[in-house]
């Protein structure tokens, strides 16, 4: 079994266990995150789905990303990535949102360099957690090491708050 299917697994059964639910928030990714949860049997059991904004605006329109921090940052940005989570968390009624948000390439964007990656997980407490990445490597390169980054940041989330330690 692959490590990404692994770790998608892992989360569900966590989430299934405490009768929670993840949605997701994707910008670089348009909905590889969601595939990666949605792929082991019995996903539905704890994944709800998710939201793509890839264009900046749908990050203000559908998951209320603040107009004026899109303005001011751009919208890559680890605070971007927070309203992100917490919008498709809100939206959708789940426990946890993750969200990304990030430059797959090939060329910068909001004068952030090819490879910088936002995360971020809103918890069911309002908690947020963020993981911020500079990846190297092809398009799709980044967009895969983007996957893996996110699912084991939720995963991180979650062990941690069962007061679970993987190995």
């Amino acid at each position: 079994m692959s490590h990404r299917l692994l770790a998608a697994t892992s989360v569900l059964s966590l989430l299934v266990r405490r009768g929670e639910t993840v949605a997701v928030a994707e910008s670089l990714t348009a909905g590889l995150i969601g595939a990666a949860l949605s792929a082991p049997p019995g996903a539905s059991g704890a994944f709800v789905g998710g939201v793509l904004s890839y264009a900046t605006e749908l990050k203000h329109r559908l998951l209320g990303v603040p107009a004026d921090l899109l303005d001011r940052e751009g919208a890559v940005h680890p605070d971007v990535a927070a309203a992100m989570a917490g919008g498709v968390r809100e939206l959708t009624g789940a426990s946890y949102g993750l969200a990304a948000t990030g430059v797959a390439g090939p060329e910068p964007q909001d004068g952030k360099p090819v490879g910088t990656v936002h995360l971020a997980v809103s918890g069911p407490d309002g908690r947020v957690w963020h993981r911020d990445l500079h990846l190297a490597g092809t398009r799709e390169e980044i967009r895969q090491s983007t996957v893996k980054e996110a699912v084991d940041l939720l995963l991180g989330v979650l062990e941690s708050n069962l007061g679970e330690h993987s190995g």
